[in-house]
C-alpha cells in the first residue's frame, strides 16, 4: 500500500512518543497503543502485539474512523477505544494509552474518580490559568469486552465537558491532545500528578 506523506510523519512521531514513553517505564512488554489523526480523517495506529519502545514505520498501520483496517495489518483490540475518543473531541488529532504504574496503583486507592487539586501543573491541561482549581480523572473497571467497555466511558463522558484522560483499573491510562506533543504533555502531566497523590496517600 502507498501510505502518504502525512501518514509517514505521524508515524515517525508515534515511534519517538514510543521510545520516550518507554524510557519512562510506562509502556511494559507490548502494552499500550498509540494513534494519531490525520488530515483526511483516516488514523495511523501502533499494530498489535510491537514493543513501544521499538516501534518503526512499518509497525504503524492505517485504519478508517470505524476501526477498519485499510492496509490488512491488525490493530489492537482497544482500537474502537481510540476512535471513540476521535469521534466525540473533532479538536483532538492524538491518542496515546500507556500502562503507568502510578495509574495503576491509584486506580486501587480510588474505584470511581481520582481528584486532582491545588497544583500549579495542572496548567498543562486545556485553559487552565491558576492552580486554584481542580480535573477529575475517572476510573472504570476493565473490561475484555471492548465495545460495552467503550459504552461506558461514552457514557461517562456525555456528563462532562472538561476531560483529560481516564484510567482503567488495574490497566492503564488513556489520555489525548491536539497533537502528539500534546497529549505528551498531558501523559507526563497526569503521571507526575499521580505520583504527588500517591506519596501524599502514603504518608496518610
Amino acid at each position: 500500500m502507498h501510505y502518504s506523506p502525512e501518514f509517514k510523519k505521524a508515524a515517525i512521531e508515534l515511534c519517538n512518543a514510543g521510545r520516550f514513553i518507554d524510557s519512562k517505564g510506562w509502556v511494559p512488554a507490548t502494552s499500550g497503543n498509540f494513534s494519531a489523526r490525520l488530515p483526511d480523517g483516516t488514523i495511523a495506529i501502533t499494530t498489535s502485539g510491537k514493543h513501544k519502545g521499538q516501534l518503526q514505520v512499518e509497525d504503524i498501520m492505517l485504519i478508517d474512523a470505524d476501526a477498519q483496517s485499510l492496509d490488512g495489518k491488525k490493530p489492537s483490540a482497544e482500537t474502537a477505544l481510540h476512535t471513540a475518543l476521535y469521534r466525540r473531541y473533532p479538536a483532538i488529532n492524538a491518542v496515546l494509552h500507556p500502562h503507568p504504574v502510578n495509574a495503576v496503583l491509584i486506580s486501587k486507592r480510588h474505584k470511581d474518580r481520582v481528584v486532582l487539586a491545588g497544583y500549579e501543573l495542572l496548567k498543562a491541561f486545556g485553559d487552565i490559568k491558576t492552580h486554584e482549581t481542580q480535573i477529575v480523572v475517572p476510573v472504570f473497571p476493565n473490561d475484555q469486552d471492548i465495545p460495552r467497555l467503550a459504552g461506558v466511558i461514552d457514557a461517562y463522558l456525555d456528563t462532562t465537558d472538561d476531560c483529560y484522560g481516564y484510567i482503567i483499573a488495574g490497566h492503564g491510562l488513556y489520555t489525548w491532545g491536539e497533537s502528539v506533543t500534546g497529549a505528551l504533555r498531558h501523559l507526563e502531566a497526569l503521571d507526575y500528578l499521580f505520583d504527588c497523590e500517591l506519596r501524599l496517600q502514603g504518608a496518610d
